[in-house]
């Protein structure tokens, strides 16, 4: 459960890193150019909204009529997330088990998300990694990626 807070939690402060710099310019521009292909071939997609912020996202169930939560909402939730070449990092359908957390406390992206959503509803959100982790990423994601989640409210924990 630690290794699951620490993906969700808040990103590291921005800004690159020796080893980022060191990389070199051409991998930096081919890694920052395969990312933002993979947010506007959603944005393209059937269904798929900008929400201000920078954060793509689409209803894939339900309809929105269900209690909303707000920021300072516990939640409970299923989740999966990949990075756009589709390896997961992190679910909790794979786990079989829903995660509850305190909303504030996990990404950007998802305190943008998660309140558009009605209980019972699922989404899918494509995210920079301006709204997630980072340049410098955190454990398997790394610095720059963007990030896919499915995301399913089961319930909420008013505070």
């Amino acid at each position: 459960m630690a290794a699951l807070a620490a993906i969700l939690a808040f990103g590291l402060a921005t800004g690159a890193t020796a080893q980022e710099e060191a990389a070199g310019p051409s991998q930096d521009a081919a890694w920052h150019n395969q990312q933002m292909i993979a947010l506007a071939s959603r944005q393209a997609s059937d269904g798929w909204q900008w929400l201000p912020g920078g954060l793509l996202w689409r209803r894939v169930a339900g309809d929105g009529s269900g209690k909303h939560p707000t920021v300072q909402d516990v939640v409970t939730l299923h989740y999966a997330g990949t990075l756009v070449d589709g390896t997961e990092f992190d679910s909790s359908y794979a786990r079989r088990q829903p995660a509850t957390f305190p909303l504030q406390a996990l990404i950007p992206a998802w305190q943008m998300a998660v309140p558009e959503m009605g209980v019972g509803d699922t989404i899918e959100i494509a995210t920079p990694s301006t709204l997630a982790y980072g340049p410098i990423g955190r454990g398997p994601i790394p610095g720059g990626a963007t990030l896919l989640f499915k995301i399913e409210l089961l319930g909420i924990q008013e505070r």
